[in-house]
């Protein structure tokens, strides 16, 4: 169950129009650490031509932004080992262009200073470009 501004959000009808995907928050009930990311909507496949035809087709099919958790193997493994209850899923903001979705994600895990705060996050990178080892002088 994923919720924004106190409202579950359970099928895309709940979603603001034109979003493309949204940042969200897991966070691990127990221990209180929280894991920032972003979710796509939607996903391109790509089909191969129609008979005679040269182009391939492409098609926009909804991503598994419902049953998500996040891309970090520290969390992955939590939900196998114990389930999801333990875990709370918040969505922090809708995005509606790919670009701005990267960058809010950015904006997020710097102002939350999550390389500076390994014991509050499961974030060990920002961006693949730094790392809590960069924050140090």
């Amino acid at each position: 169950m994923w919720l924004y501004q106190d409202k579950v959000i359970e099928g895309m009808d709940d979603i603001p129009p034109n979003s493309v995907g949204f940042i969200y928050e897991v966070t691990h009930i127990p221990s209180g650490k929280k894991y920032i990311g972003k979710k796509a909507l939607y996903h391109k496949k790509t089909k191969p031509p129609l008979k005679g035809y040269k182009r391939k087709r492409v098609e926009f099919v909804e991503s598994d932004w419902k049953s998500y958790y996040g891309s970090h193997e520290e969390v992955k493994s939590l939900l196998k080992e114990v389930g999801s209850e333990i875990f709370k899923r918040e969505i922090m903001e809708f995005s509606k262009s790919k670009k701005r979705l990267s960058y809010l994600e950015t904006k997020y895990l710097f102002q939350r200073e999550v390389l500076e705060n390994q014991d509050k996050y499961f974030n060990s990178n920002i961006l693949g470009k730094f790392y809590p080892r960069d924050t140090e002088d």
